[in-house]
């Protein structure tokens, strides 16, 4: 079955996007997983032979968490610089972030990222089905817009539309029988260009205006920035991109073992039967 996993490629600290206001692409969800990975046992000599992935089950999904997010970050890149991109936006006083907050000609956005690996992801009007499963990503999604509207609405002065998206990541198949009415559910790779196709409901100086509230971190929170954990992630990307090396060069080395074992049998098989 092919992958749909966003590419596990290390990130480049120098390089990478960060906020105005400090938070790095994926900083919250990164910060989880790395303090539930560091109750991880070290890997066993033979684990490593084997090429066990480093990850537990309860740090997996924090970490392709994380690769949503990124992959999300970088595409969003793209917009260039007409569009403010805040990525780990923390809001309020209990922990909450939201992934990425972007405003341009086209409005404000909020977007909420989710990861759902050779999924079947199903939209319609009121419900968003995950292999057949319901999510709360409509709700999430909405909540989040309404949230930062009336932050920002607040901050400005205006009643200024803000609208949800949610996003997915390394789903197999997105069938949307109907978009919901106040959220957007888009495919990653389909997120930039949808944007650029949005009309323009901002001017200049509103955009600029907003930008600049956007990027002052008491207009969301009082609390501290998640810390910048991306090289102590990298590291981690790196042994789970090596162990899965290493299960491939096994997975082939036992192909080859069975072709080797079958083609003797089979080609006396086949002198036989024409021999016949």
């Amino acid at each position: 079955m092919t992958s749909h996993l966003p590419p596990e490629l290390p990130i480049d600290p120098s390089t990478e996007q960060i906020t105005a206001f400090g938070s790095a692409p994926a900083a919250a969800v990164i910060a989880e997983c790395l303090r539930v990975q560091r109750e991880v046992p070290a890997r066993s000599t033979a684990a490593r032979i084997f090429g066990r992935s480093p990850l537990s089950d309860e740090s997996r999904p924090w970490y392709v968490g994380a690769l949503g997010e990124l992959d999300v970050a970088r595409r969003l890149e793209m917009l260039g610089p007409d569009w403010t991109v805040l990525h780990a936006v923390p809001i309020g006083t209990r922990g909450s972030d939201i992934d990425h907050v972007i405003v341009g000609s086209a409005g404000v956005f909020t977007i909420n990222t989710k990861f759902h690996e050779d999924a079947k992801v199903w939209v319609g009007s009121r419900r968003l089905l995950v292999n057949g499963q319901r999510k709360d990503h409509l709700r999430n999604a909405r909540y989040e817009a309404d949230r930062v509207r009336r932050l920002l609405t607040t901050a400005t002065g205006e009643d200024l539309p803000v609208s949800g998206l949610v996003v997915i990541v390394g789903a197999k198949e997105i069938t949307v029988r109907e978009q919901p009415a106040d959220v957007r559910v888009l495919r990653a790779t389909d997120l930039v260009r949808w944007l650029r196709r949005q009309k323009r409901r901002l001017e200049p100086e509103q955009i600029e205006k907003i930008a600049a509230i956007m990027s002052r971190r008491d207009t969301w929170t009082a609390a501290a920035a998640p810390p910048d954990n991306r090289p102590e992630f990298i590291a981690l990307q790196r042994e789970v991109v090596a162990a899965k090396g290493v299960r491939m060069l096994w997975a082939a080395g036992a192909l080859l073992a069975v072709i080797g074992v079958a083609a003797p049998w089979a080609f006396d098989f086949s002198a036989r039967v024409l021999g016949g």
